[in-house]
């Protein structure tokens, strides 16, 4: 299995109901790599790389999100695999 990397836009009621951390634990369950943060236009923005079908997991999960999110839209593009440890949470 390659690794892949994929950022992540998620839209939908995600700020503001735990939706960064959740994601932060659904990757390092996943042993991903990468970080996530709020967007000023009220979208999750998440960068995931890893092993192809865990990255797709991550995907997956993202549709459905923690229980207070509604997620209305999960968009991606693959891009490169950046140099990163661990799966972090930006401010």
């Amino acid at each position: 299995m390659h690794d892949i990397a994929m950022k992540i836009r998620v839209s939908g009621r995600v700020q503001g109901v735990w939706f960064r951390n959740w994601t932060r634990e659904e990757a390092v369950k996943l042993g991903l790599r990468g970080w996530v943060r709020n967007e000023p236009d009220g979208t999750v923005l998440a960068l995931a790389a890893g092993p192809e079908a865990r990255v797709r997991e991550l995907l997956a999960e993202l549709h459905r999100g923690p229980p207070d999110a509604i997620v209305r839209d999960v968009s991606f593009d693959e891009t490169g695999i950046p140099d990163l440890t661990g799966f972090e949470i930006q401010r």
